[in-house]
């Protein structure tokens, strides 16, 4: 099949070589491509990508290039198909770019991507869509099919699809809404946020580390994930399910239920009308239950822990504090229901540091709702 090569180069005048480079007006290129065709981009010198996909049997690109220096940009029509390049016509002294392109697609292509930077936008396509950035953030909206993309830094986010595969950000949130496939998103250093995201079986599908044993989990749950830093919940209805690696987390108000697990960090949930399960490896905890709540699971491996509780609140108490031999040992269990402390009276070696340990249990109100609280070198208070 004949190949025909047809390249653009928009040379930009500088004042000084050291001057930056002015912008180009935009241009705009026809090509006569075909359904189930592939747009390969090879962005040495970076840009900004807009892919739309769209009916007919064409691919239009309107193109914008401001370089310092100058740089190019190439089309190559193969297959069906297209490939778009572009690249510093040197390589000496600093190089920076503000390249921007919009391609219109069929509805049914491929998308194949290598960019040294920018941000990259796709909708409307249906195919397979693949490749990476080197910085700057993914937009997906309204796709189809098979992703694995990845950006070394910036936010992700996936909306109204249906797609299999990965999406994955250096640093970064990522934010899947409304999507149907077995694809999963993740990032090393940002919030991994699931909104009504059913996995292709039907189940609901969770960011790694959340998710897992939990039934009452819903499409409208509020999941997230991070490796690292805090996260803020304001509202969750229909429950929350919350994990990170290192920081604190904070609830202002949900009900059905709240899971948090902090590796390092304190916990705060301002309000809750369901169950309460709140672990850290190292922090404070302070809940406040409301309504008719649920049961209550609190741990600490280092940190005070509060639960408040509505007046004649009916529970059943089992209350723990364990502290070491190094700590200062005045530590306090306070609670409704003239429970009865008891402390250990021989040190347990079995757990590394020794301890000790204060405990109180039984029935406060009448009993009712469990409520299990464990800490170590902290007070346990429990509030009306």
């Amino acid at each position: 099949m004949l190949r025909n090569a047809i390249v653009a180069i928009l040379a930009v005048a500088c004042a000084a070589p050291s001057a930056a480079a002015t912008g180009s007006e935009p241009t705009t290129r026809e090509f006569r491509a075909a359904a189930g065709g592939r747009l390969t981009l090879d962005l040495k010198a970076g840009g900004s990508v807009e892919i739309t996909g769209t009916g007919g049997s064409s691919v239009s690109v309107t193109y914008t290039l401001s370089c310092t220096p100058e740089c190019a940009i190439a089309f190559d029509e193969t297959g069906g198909g297209l490939k778009i390049t572009t690249v510093f016509k040197e390589h000496k002294g600093r190089q920076s770019s503000d390249i921007e392109i919009k391609v219109r697609v069929p509805r049914s292509f491929d998308v194949k991507l290598d960019s040294m930077g920018g941000g990259v936008s796709i909708a409307g396509v249906e195919g397979k869509l693949a490749g990476e950035t080197k910085g700057g953030e993914l937009t997906l909206h309204d796709v189809r099919g098979e992703v694995k993309l990845e950006t070394m830094g910036g936010k992700i986010s996936v909306t109204d699809s249906t797609l299999d595969g990965y999406v994955k950000t250096m640093g970064g949130d990522v934010t899947l809404e409304n999507v149907v496939g077995d694809v999963q998103g993740s990032s090393m250093g940002g919030n991994v946020r699931y909104k009504n995201v059913r996995r292709r079986d039907g189940q609901v599908a969770s960011p790694e580390r959340v998710g897992k044993g939990l039934d009452e989990v819903s499409p409208d749950s509020v999941q997230i994930s991070t490796m690292g830093g805090e996260i803020e919940v304001k509202d969750a209805p229909e429950g929350a399910d919350l994990h990170t690696m290192g920081g604190n987390i904070m609830v202002k108000d949900a009900r059905r239920f709240v899971r948090a697990r902090t590796m390092g960090g304190d916990i705060e949930i301002g309000s809750v009308d369901g169950w309460v399960q709140a672990t850290t490896m190292g922090g404070d905890i302070d809940v406040t239950v409301t309504g008719k709540g649920g049961d209550v699971t609190l741990t600490s491996n280092a940190g005070e822990i509060t639960l408040h509780v509505p007046p004649g609140f009916g529970m059943d108490l089992d209350l723990q504090i364990a502290y070491t031999r190094n700590s200062r040992q005045e530590y306090r269990i306070e609670a409704p229901g003239g429970l009865k402390l008891t402390v250990s009276p021989e040190w347990d070696y079995d757990k590394g540091t020794p301890r000790k340990y204060i405990r109180a249990a039984g029935a406060a109100n009448g009993g009712g709702i469990k409520v299990k609280i464990e800490t170590i070198n902290g007070n346990i208070t429990v509030k009306e």
